[in-house]
C-alpha cells in the first residue's frame, strides 16, 4: 500500500473581516484604526460592531499518496490558496487535523521566504537552511539552480533589485531544486513568460516522476491536465470533488458554466457593437446542451451593430474539460473583414458530428475588432456530448481516446497480395 504524503481530517479555516490573518498588524493598521474608532466614538456609533466570519475552509477531508501529483482547481475565493497556505504551515487551521510527512518547499507568491536585503545567493543558502539542507547538499545544486532561474549576472545583488520575473524564476527554482518531500505550488507561475512557464511545468513533472508528492494549483487547466495524475475540486471552501483530472475539469466546467440552452447578455451601452444572446441546438433547430456524437451542433448568436464599425469579429472558443480545444472567426472564411452597417445580426457556428469527442465542453463567446475587445463571456454555454448511436467502441470513439478531436483523416485500406507463410 502506498505510504500516505498529507492527510487531512475536518479541515476548516475561519477568517474574521477587517482583522489580519494571524492577529497582527503594522504600526500604521494600528493607527488607523485607532483613528477610525475616535471617529465612531464621535459620531455616535457603537465601538464595538458586529464582526462578520467566513469560512474559507469547511470540513475538507483529503488523502494525499507519496508520489502523487494533485491539481487544485475552483473559481476564485473557492478556498485553494487558503488550504495550500495551511498546508505550507504559514497559517494555522481553525478546525481539525493536517498530518504531513516529509519536508516541504512552498511556492505561493512571488519571492516566497526572500529576504529582501540579501542576495540572491544568500537567499538561496537561506531557504535551504530553512529547508533543513546541509551546506555541502546546497553546494551541489548551486549551480543547476543559478542556470534553470537565468539570473546569473544578478546573483549577488539584493533581491530587492530584482524584477518580479527574475525573483520568481529564481524562488521556483530554489524550491524545485532543493529535493523536497512535498512541492507545493500556486498560481504564481502565471508571472513568467511562455518560456520559462514551460520549463517549470517541466521540472515538476521531472520532480513528479521522481516519487515526490506535487500539489499543483493553476488557473492553466491545460497543465493540470498534462501534470497532474488526480484533481480536486473545491467551491466556497467545501471539496467537491476528488477523483480523475478529467472527471474533475469536466465537474469544474458544469459548476461555472451557464446550463441552459440559450444565454441573455447584459452590454455597456456605450459599446459600438455588443452580443445580445447566444443559443445552441442540433442542427435541425432543436434546442439542448445534451448531444450524441452523430449530432451536428449549431450555435447562434444575435448582436447589434449600433454605429458603423470596421474589423468587427466574432469568436467561439470551445474547451473540453477546461482546455482549450479549437477557436474560429466569424471573418475566418472571408478574405476581407466588412464593414458592418447599424442593425440586428445574428451569426450562426456549426460544428459538424463526429467532430468532437465525449464529455463536458464550455463555449467562449467574444465580440472585439483586431485591436480591441469589447466583450468576452467565459464558459458562455455548457453542453455535453455522450456515446449514445454509435458504437463508440468499436470505432475508437471512445471518450478517453488519446486526441483533442475526432479525426478520421482519409483511410484507406487496399489487398496488395498473399502473405507468405513463416515457418
Amino acid at each position: 500500500m502506498t505510504d500516505s504524503a498529507i492527510s487531512v481530517a475536518g479541515l476548516s479555516k475561519q477568517y474574521t473581516l477587517g482583522n489580519t490573518a494571524g492577529g497582527y498588524s503594522r504600526l500604521t493598521e494600528e493607527l488607523s484604526d485607532a483613528f477610525a474608532r475616535l471617529l465612531r466614538r464621535q459620531s455616535g456609533e457603537h465601538l464595538e460592531r458586529t464582526k462578520r466570519k467566513i469560512w474559507a475552509l469547511r470540513d475538507v477531508d483529503l488523502e494525499v499518496a507519496t508520489g502523487d501529483v494533485v491539481g487544485i482547481v475552483g473559481r476564485n475565493g473557492s478556498g485553494k490558496s487558503t488550504f495550500l497556505k495551511v498546508m505550507s504551515r504559514i497559517t494555522e487551521p481553525t478546525e481539525g487535523r493536517v498530518v504531513i510527512h516529509g519536508r516541504i518547499s512552498s511556492l505561493l507568491e512571488v519571492g516566497t521566504g526572500f529576504h529582501p536585503e540579501l542576495t540572491g545567493r544568500e537567499n538561496v543558502y537561506l531557504n535551504g537552511a530553512i529547508l533543513g539542507m546541509r551546506k555541502r547538499e546546497i553546494d551541489a545544486k548551486f549551480d543547476e539552480i543559478v542556470g534553470f532561474s537565468e539570473v546569473e549576472r544578478f546573483i549577488d545583488t539584493p533581491v530587492k533589485r530584482y524584477s518580479s520575473g527574475m525573483a520568481v524564476r529564481l524562488a521556483f527554482a530554489v524550491a524545485a531544486h532543493l529535493e523536497p518531500e512535498i512541492l507545493i505550488v500556486d498560481e504564481v507561475l502565471a508571472v513568467g513568460d511562455a518560456s520559462f512557464q514551460k520549463r517549470c511545468i517541466g521540472k515538476m513533472s521531472e520532480v513528479a516522476d521522481s516519487g515526490r508528492t506535487v500539489l499543483f494549483v493553476s488557473h492553466n487547466l491545460g497543465a493540470v491536465a498534462e501534470l497532474c495524475n488526480r484533481a480536486v475540486l473545491l467551491d466556497d471552501g467545501h471539496l467537491i470533488e476528488d477523483g480523475s483530472v478529467g472527471s474533475v475539469l469536466e465537474s469544474y466546467a458544469r459548476l461555472i458554466g451557464d446550463r441552459g440552452h440559450e444565454l441573455m447578455f447584459t452590454a455597456d451601452p456605450s459599446l459600438p457593437a455588443a452580443i445580445l444572446s447566444a443559443e445552441i441546438s442540433t442542427g435541425d433547430g432543436l434546442a439542448t446542451t445534451s448531444f450524441d456524437l452523430a449530432d451536428d451542433i449549431r450555435i447562434a448568436i444575435r448582436f447589434e451593430v449600433r454605429e458603423r464599425i470596421h474589423g468587427l469579429q466574432l469568436t467561439v472558443t470551445l474547451a473540453r474539460n477546461m482546455v482549450d480545444v479549437t477557436t474560429s472567426f466569424d471573418t475566418d472564411s472571408l478574405t476581407e473583414i466588412p464593414e458592418r452597417e447599424p442593425g440586428l445580426y445574428e451569426a450562426v457556428y456549426r460544428v459538424p458530428a463526429m467532430f468532437l469527442k465525449a464529455g463536458s465542453y464550455t463555449a467562449r463567446i467574444t465580440a472585439g475588432t483586431p485591436d480591441r475587445l469589447l466583450q468576452d463571456a467565459e464558459a458562455a454555454l455548457v453542453f455535453d456530448i455522450d456515446e449514445v448511436t454509435v458504437n463508440a467502441h468499436s470505432k475508437g470513439y471512445r471518450r478517453e481516446r488519446a486526441g483533442a478531436v475526432i479525426s478520421p483523416g482519409g483511410w484507406e485500406t487496399l489487398r496488395v497480395g498473399d502473405a507468405e507463410l513463416v515457418r
